[in-house]
């Protein structure tokens, strides 16, 4: 349908994508009926589509987060797990970038808060929010690695405190050393009232206050964290043994 000459034009305009698609459906005996105004909406829309699902993956892969595949539609609300539907939804649609209230997951090991924050992050990157997951040992360990470089370690800083959502899991659950804890303190005051952080842990700040190395900076980071916070207590259930139950009682289990 197009010329070579056509094509260069879009090529020029980049809108090679757009014209392809237009003339893959004009081609299509199916379309014959519609104008060429139809066809072009039908195009238009294909391509917002694609692009709207291609930004999603890059957030989500940009994300980093150690399960890409985790869905709050996947999410398990079984006896003794203190988490509902209901909230759940919310979280799915809602507007990290327009909200700065912290979210606070608390859980025993294998309580799946991991599976939750990264279920809670894809919901984030398909509502077109940037995010941003670390491990808190990862995170101090990079912030430790890039201080001999200034500009690295400026550049790690500023990513942090600018993401739409900041996601740290495993939240002291071994100890960070004091220039952690400045970077950590930095990041989180520089976020306070503007973007939200959502926490993962086993313990509780009680806790976290005990095992940050200065009281003083201790202190400060917990009651950032504490208030202005939504609160998720996930409940006792193991649901790496349930997994592991689930698995055992399937037809094809063999060992």
């Amino acid at each position: 349908m197009f010329s070579p000459e056509a094509h260069e034009k879009f090529k020029a305009l980049r809108i090679t994508r757009l014209a392809s698609k237009f003339e893959a459906l004009a081609n299509d005996e199916a379309n014959h009926q519609l104008t060429a105004e139809e066809l072009f909406h039908e195009a238009a829309d294909d391509m917002l589509t694609e692009r709207r699902s291609e930004s999603i993956a890059k957030r989500s892969r940009q994300a980093g987060f150690p399960i890409p595949g985790a869905s709050l539609a996947e999410i398990d609300y079984l006896e003794g797990r203190s988490i509902n539907e209901r909230s759940m939804n919310k979280y799915a649609t809602h507007q990290w970038s327009a909200d700065p209230m912290n979210l606070i997951v608390i859980s025993p090991s294998g309580g799946g808060k991991t599976y939750l924050v990264c279920a809670i992050g894809n919901a984030a990157c398909q509502s077109g929010h940037t995010v941003s997951y670390s491990r808190m040992d990862d995170l101090a360990r990079q912030l430790v690695a890039t201080r001999s470089d200034a500009i690295a370690h400026q550049d790690l800083l500023n990513k942090l405190t600018e993401v739409d959502l900041l996601v740290i899991d495993d939240f002291l659950t071994v100890g960070i050393d004091q220039n952690a804890a400045s970077d950590l303190f930095a990041i989180l005051a520089d976020r306070e009232h503007r973007l939200p952080t959502i926490i993962a842990a086993q313990t509780d700040p009680s806790y976290w206050v005990q095992a940050l190395p200065d009281r003083v900076a201790a202190d400060s980071i917990v009651n950032r964290l504490a208030n202005n916070t939504r609160w998720i207590l996930m409940g006792e259930r193991d649901m790496r043994r349930t997994k592991h139950d689930q698995a055992r009682a399937s037809e094809d289990f063999w060992e």
